[in-house]
């Protein structure tokens, strides 16, 4: 699966005042990842407020992206949720053409077991060939699947390929990196850490921050990859400010506080979301003003 090894940007979904989607702004964001080092796009993941979009809007960014993206990166389509039937519903139907795998959450709200994490991933695997990414982001679902689990589902299938790591948790990235199949990725879903995962032996990153700096940061994330500690950090270093800031209110309203202020795209976002306070906008401006 080297399509997915590097660095993977999670797409924010561009809205203009009126809170239509921006389609000029998604095609600029997208040329500006394939452009600038980006290895793989995510399109629909929880970063493109997903819970907001709605069924034809989402079916136009996806066409949209395709379309922009011409064949030029592998792209990996957010499928997931917290019934597991509508989940594989989508995936009996939908038309995957342009599509190199899916990303697919673990089930929020309904907080199941780890035999239940099992049993509905199991339900996604045996309902597609499609490459699969895990996605365990236990601060958005409110449950952790636990490395015995993932590694249960990455021995049990052969297109479960990997899992977006998201927990924030060094010692559960330690015990994947140790007990996974030897062909398994291990994608770190989080910012902050993705160097030293690269590092500890993990494939890179699916990144929010990513597609703002797409240049420096798939270049930290290639430093990790090969090993090279010194130079890794060099760049980790100039951006753990911003990274905190995209975080420090909701995620992506600091991210498209960051693309705004890059001329990419306005910075609006649909409730429940709000946009940056007036605070967190100043430093972010500060950042990418001096930001080299």
């Amino acid at each position: 699966m080297q399509k997915f090894i590097g660095t993977g940007v999670a797409l924010v979904t561009p809205f203009k005042k009126d809170l239509s989607v921006d389609f000029d702004a998604l095609v600029n964001l997208v040329n500006h990842n394939i452009e600038n080092g980006t290895d793989y796009l995510v399109i629909n993941g929880t970063t493109a407020e997903s819970a907001t979009i709605t069924a034809q809007e989402k079916e136009q960014i996806i066409e949209v992206i395709i379309k922009t993206n011409n064949k030029r990166l592998p792209l990996v389509l957010g499928v997931g949720g917290n019934n597991t039937a509508v989940v594989l519903e989508e995936l009996k139907t939908r038309d995957f053409t342009g599509i190199d795998g899916i990303l697919t959450v673990a089930p929020y709200y309904s907080k199941p077991t780890q035999e239940g994490f099992y049993q509905h991933f199991k339900a996604i695997a045996e309902c597609t060939d499609l490459p699969i990414i895990l996605y365990n982001v236990p601060g958005r679902t409110a449950k952790n699947m636990e490395p015995a689990t993932t590694i249960r589902l990455a021995n049990d299938f052969k297109n479960v390929v990997a899992v977006k790591e998201a927990g924030n948790n060094k010692q559960q990235y330690y015990t994947l990196l140790k007990d996974k199949p030897e062909d398994f990725l291990i994608i770190s879903g989080d910012d902050d850490l993705a160097l030293g995962v690269a590092l500890a032996g993990g494939s890179g990153v699916i990144s929010v921050i990513g597609q703002a700096f797409p240049k420096q940061f798939s270049t930290m994330i290639n430093h990790g990859l090969k090993g090279n500690n010194k130079d890794g950090y060099d760049i980790h270093y100039k951006m753990m400010d911003v990274i905190d800031y995209i975080f420090e209110e909701n995620n992506p309203a600091g991210i498209k506080t960051v693309l705004k202020e890059l001329s990419i795209c306005e910075n609006h976002v649909r409730l429940p979301l709000v946009k940056a306070s007036e605070q967190l906008t100043d430093k972010i401006k500060t950042f990418v003003k001096e930001f080299k």
